[in-house]
């Protein structure tokens, strides 16, 4: 653990409705920024230690987001995953970003996609890495583990806030096995995420976010299972600007026929299969990824939109 830097600014930025989010920054102020929206459970500083490392080397500012019911940020439920781009705006002012680029792991995936969709004017570029599919309107697929929080939508939302609760408490009674239960979680993955897990750094990079976004509560995971169940207050066609995507092809948490699906429904998006990866395996390209984002740019997005209104 100690060979983890800490984020070069770490804080809680004043949102709607007296609320507030946390966040931690790696890499120069002054630099293009990535804003990077963490799976789901995870916070703001599940960013792998290489895309930290590039951030410092190639001048890219890289901002972790919590979302509500994580670290430091004010529990809240939005009406939909659409209204949390009322929040992010507030974000970018507060640190004075005019102009970002977003990546969503996993339950990330579709709050990056909702920025794009609102704010593209805003947004250069997505990055999606085995990004969460709609279970609701015509952009749904259905299948995959997600299916489970489908059928128990009603019970999730009638007990969220105890369940909340009591995640929180269990947290923080096996911190101080927090290793030895990673370790536990990788044993039963498929070959591409224990490979994954088994490294040092990625192990290190998880259990301090783990450590440091619990620290106060932990219901965001929920928070975010309910919000898939349901209407995500935008359709994927309103996600102009461009979307790369990244899907392993043994992912057993969401089917990689699931990124296809929503990549087919984008109207300026590709995928690229990462070969023998499983769900995290986006993690481990983290580099490339994020030298892909950096080459998307407004122009694009504008072509896109100009080619639809022909």
């Amino acid at each position: 653990m100690g060979n983890v830097r800490r984020p070069a600014l770490e804080g809680t930025i004043a949102v709607r409705g007296e609320r507030r989010l946390s966040f931690a920054e790696y890499g120069p102020r002054q630099g293009p920024a990535i804003v990077w929206m963490h799976g789901t459970p995870g916070a703001r500083r599940q960013i792998p230690l290489e895309a930290r490392e590039l951030a410092d080397r190639q001048g890219v500012r890289i901002i972790g987001l919590d979302r509500p019911g994580i670290g430091s940020s004010t529990a809240h439920l939005y009406p939909h995953i659409l209204d949390w781009t009322h929040d992010l705006e507030l974000v970018l002012d507060t640190l004075a970003l005019d102009k970002v680029r977003m990546i969503g792991l996993s339950g990330g995936g579709p709050y990056a996609l909702a920025a794009g969709a609102a704010l593209p004017d805003r947004i250069h570029g997505i990055g999606v890495l085995g990004g969460v599919a709609p279970t609701r309107g015509p952009d749904a697929v259905d299948g995959g583990i997600i299916q489970l929080a489908v059928a128990l939508a009603p019970l999730l939302s009638a007990t969220r806030v105890p369940a909340g609760i009591a995640l929180t408490q269990m947290i923080r009674l096996v911190r101080p096995l927090a290793g030895p239960a990673l370790d536990l979680y990788a044993a039963v993955q498929p070959p591409g995420d224990k490979n994954l897990l088994s490294r040092p750094e990625f192990k290190a990079m998880f259990i301090d976010d783990l450590l440091n976004g619990s620290r106060f509560q932990s219901s965001a995971a929920l928070n975010d299972l309910v919000l898939f169940t349901r209407d995500w207050g935008f359709e994927l066609a309103d996600v102009s600007v461009p979307v790369r995507w990244w899907h392993g092809d043994d992912d057993h948490i969401v089917p990689i026929r699931h990124g296809a699906h929503v990549v087919r429904r984008l109207p300026d998006a590709t995928m690229s299969v990462i070969d023998g990866e499983s769900h995290l395996g986006g993690l481990g390209i983290a580099q490339d990824v994020i030298t892909t984002l950096m080459e998307l740019g407004p122009r694009r997005a504008r072509r896109a939109g100009a080619a639809r209104q022909r």
